[in-house]
């Protein structure tokens, strides 16, 4: 990991101490705000570095006190202020030569740390003993992704997360840990960096043109079995954080398997060794977030590759289906329950499940016949469409998706009947498209669609979607 080259003065000793803090930064708050970053890190230490903005009534001297969220995080030494510690409590004096804060001014202050284990980032800022509200990264970064924001960073799982944020200056930083999944850093809509398994750290881009910028950290690859941590972004030296791009007024959510997580679509062949397929998968450019962003919509995309609304592919893990995960933030934490925010409200849900329940034969000892199969098929989709419509209201458009299958139209005719049922009933806003081969490669890892294939189907998705009653 490179470390920082800005030169670090006025250097005070403090207690010795070890501690790790994952990038990140914190947003403002009523009486004071403070940015926190990792401007660089290493096996058992990093550079912590500190912007303390007054937004109260001018002041003469300060003290600023957090909480390090780790018992193996330590100051080692700092600048720019009197440091001390006291077990996880850390507080920061002013010198002589900063103590005066007028009404929106700012300091910057810094330290040394250390720490064992785990990083993350500190937590109950206050200034002169007033909180600092808004310190979670999503204060000051944009997601509409299934996140849990622990304060000093978010955690996730499913594919195709992104985080998107300004910055001005001629670099930026993404706070990442995550060495199970590969991710693309774009900066102003183009692809500026590949972050394959990225360590824990800073990870730059610099040689920007001096100025304001957009910045875009999103997902690749799925990473069922991992939980991933997102720190926030940092401005390079001379460089600063702007706010957070404005959510978009249009939803959408892609709920399937491997088709919908785009597996292994930028491959070269269709032979492809796991390790080919998790550096191949590029969920950014499969059909769900390729439709939204020509709509214009925020997106999640909850993908769960090899999963089945009953069945699993080639009856594998049973017991267990994609409605199994789909309550999670955290695919491998078992229990775990994503809290939906308010303002996650889809006005359009589209459901592909199926492929993995009938593309294999049945194995002996599996618990169905071909025809029972099917009818738990279509109950338990049943019980999806419960499950959605309960959370996102009436006026969501959900539609549920086949595709063709060369060895049976089961998929077709099961889900064109829950449909049917489903309008029946009155409900209308349930809809079925169903696309076909036609056009279609297949040259993804193990005959899965292409990058170009998906390309070809977000347009004929796109084409169905303007006959909808979408009220965007």
């Amino acid at each position: 990991m490179k470390r920082s080259t800005a030169v670090l003065t006025a250097c005070a000793t403090v207690l010795g101490l070890t501690g790790p803090l994952l990038p990140q930064a914190v947003a403002a708050a009523p009486g004071c705000r403070v940015d926190y970053a990792v401007a660089s890190q290493w096996p058992g230490g990093f550079h912590g570095i500190l912007k303390i903005t007054n937004l109260g009534d001018p002041v003469t001297r300060w003290s600023l006190g957090f909480d390090f969220r780790d018992p193996g995080q330590r100051v080692v030494q700092g600048w720019g202020a009197l440091w001390r510690q006291s077990g996880d409590h850390v507080t920061a004096a002013n010198q002589v030569w900063n103590g005066s804060l007028a009404t929106g001014a700012s300091t910057s202050i810094g330290f040394s740390g250390t720490f064992t284990s785990a990083n993350p980032g500190p937590a109950n800022f206050a200034l002169d003993g007033v909180a600092c509200a808004g310190t979670g990264v999503l204060d000051r970064f944009h997601t509409a992704g299934r996140v849990q924001d622990d304060g000093g960073s978010a955690r996730f799982s499913w594919p195709g997360v992104y985080f998107e944020g300004r910055f001005r200056g001629t670099g930026v930083g993404v706070v990442l840990q995550d060495t199970a999944a590969d991710y693309e850093v774009q900066v102003d809509g183009t692809t500026a960096a590949t972050l394959v398994t990225p360590a824990a750290g800073t990870h730059w881009v610099t040689g920007l043109r001096d100025g304001e910028h957009t910045v875009r950290l999103v997902k690749r690859s799925e990473s069922q079995w991992a939980t991933s941590a997102f720190g926030g972004f940092v401005a390079a030296p001379g460089g600063e954080v702007l706010a957070k791009p404005a959510a978009r007024a249009r939803q959408a959510e892609f709920i399937g398997d491997s088709y919908t997580a785009g597996y292994g679509n930028t491959s070269a062949g269709r032979d492809c060794t796991g390790d080919e397929v998790n550096r191949t998968t590029n969920a950014d450019l499969a059909f769900g977030p390729l439709t939204a962003r020509r709509l214009g919509a925020d997106y999640q995309v909850n993908a769960f590759s090899g999963r089945g609304m009953v069945r699993n592919y080639n009856g594998g893990e049973p017991g267990t289906s994609y409605r199994t995960y789909y309550d999670r933030a955290l695919l491998a934490v078992d229990g775990d329950v994503w809290r939906k925010p308010a303002s996650w409200r889809p006005q359009l849900v589209v459901v592909g499940l199926g492929i993995n329940d009938f593309s294999t034969a049945l194995n002996p000892g599996e618990p169905w016949t071909p025809e029972s199969l099917v009818a738990d098929y279509r109950t338990a989709y049943h019980g999806f469409l419960d499950k959605l419509r309960a959370r996102y209201g009436d006026d969501t458009v959900i539609v549920v998706s086949a595709t063709h299958m060369s060895n049976t139209t089961a998929l077709a005719d099961a889900t064109r009947q829950v449909v049917a049922e489903r309008n029946g009933r009155g409900d209308d806003r349930v809809r079925h498209w169903y696309y076909d081969n036609t056009g279609l490669d297949y040259l993804g890892c193990h005959w899965h669609p292409s990058a170009n294939d998906h390309r070809v189907i977000s347009e004929r998705l796109g084409a169905f979607l303007a006959g909808l009653p979408l009220t965007w």
